[in-house]
Formats: structure tokens, sequence, C-alpha cells
């Protein structure tokens, strides 16, 4: 059966790594670690053009409160980084079948190391350092589209995040959901087509069959 999408794009440092239980443990305290994740949220979504994103953490942990050694030991941390239990089998069923790529807001050394640790091969990494730009800038998206040339229209975003939700379906690309954390009720998520808690059914979503 031929599948419904031409690719498929994951954000990656949500979507399909944990990142959020590394902050978690770099704050010593699961709250701490929650706000100061949404802190760095709304600081990279209204940043724009490209700053160092370890700079950005850093900032954003002294938003939250917290010591700036925390944000050390996040980035020192990094290659702790797991995929969310059910990616590898998810992955294995979609990569055989189309195109996967990963666009991540981070820098192009640390976004080749997390992409390194899903365990596929991507088709297209692009990095908001490389691009110059932070999502959910259009040109970010526009970056991955071409990198793997698809049609915006023709490739499914797997979003991790309400922002890279509004960033990608302002893009024309399809938009899923992951929202493992269930922020859901905190902010509306109108553009994505569907919100999931796991990718479980990726798979038969991608074939058309769900």
């Amino acid at each position: 059966m031929p599948a419904r999408y031409r690719a498929v794009v994951f954000d990656l440092l949500t979507a399909l790594l944990d990142s959020w239980s590394l902050w978690n443990d770099a704050a010593r305290d699961p709250g701490r670690g929650l706000q100061w994740r949404l802190r760095y949220l709304e600081l990279v979504y209204r940043t724009g053009r490209y700053r160092p994103y370890e700079d950005l953490v850093r900032e954003a942990a002294i938003a939250a409160g917290l010591d700036p050694s925390a944000a050390a030991s996040m980035i020192e941390r990094w290659d702790e980084l797991k995929p969310w239990p059910e990616v590898p089998g998810v992955l294995a069923q979609l990569s055989g079948r189309v195109p996967l790529g990963v666009l991540t807001n981070c820098s192009a050394a640390l976004g080749r190391r997390a992409a390194k640790l899903v365990g596929v091969e991507f088709a297209a990494v692009v990095t908001a350092e490389e691009v110059g730009w932070y999502k959910p800038d259009l040109r970010t998206y526009r970056a991955v589209l071409q990198a793997l040339g698809t049609p915006a229209a023709a490739t499914l975003f797997v979003a991790g995040s309400p922002g890279d939700v509004k960033g990608a379906a302002a893009a024309g690309m399809p938009v899923v959901w992951h929202d493992r954390w269930r922020l859901r009720q905190e902010r509306p998520a109108q553009e994505a087509m569907l919100v999931l808690d796991s990718l479980d059914q990726l798979p038969q979503l991608v074939s058309g069959i769900w």
C-alpha cells in the first residue's frame, strides 16, 4: 500500500527523544525542570535569528531561578538522551517506506549527536544553526523541505511542542502533535490534525489506514 505522505519530518528533541527527563535531572527537580524547559521554549520562540543554543539554555535556567551550572550539566550529559520507548519500532516500520528527516532547534554539532542516538539513518538532519533561524521561523521548515526535496503538503511534520505545531502548519505542512507531556490543556493546538500521547499509531497514519 503506498504511503499517504512522501516524507515524514520530526522535531528531534521532544517528538523523538525524551530530552525533558534530562532537563529535569540537570535541574535536580522535575517541577523546576519543567519551568526551565517552558522558559526556554518561550525564549527560543521569540528569538528568531540564531544565537548559540547553549546561551539560550543558560538564560532560561537563570530565568527559572536555577544556577547556570544546571545548563552546563545538561549539555555535558547530552549523550544520555534516549528515544521514547516506541520510537525504534515505529521508525523501523517507517524507514523502509518514506524518507525521514529531523528539524531541531539546537546547534549543528548537538543536533547530529542527538540524531545518532535515535538509531536510524535520516535522509535529512537540519538544525537551527545551519538555517540561521530558530523554529518557528518559516525558513527552518522550508530548509528541511528543500533538503528532502518534497512539497510541504505531502510532508508530514511530527511536532513536539505547541509552537512547532503552529510553525509547521504555517509552512503548509500537515501536522501531528506528539504531546508526550500533555501540554494541550495549557495551549490550543487547532493547527494539528491529531494530538497523540505516543507515536504507536504513526505508521498506520502514514499508511493511510487510520
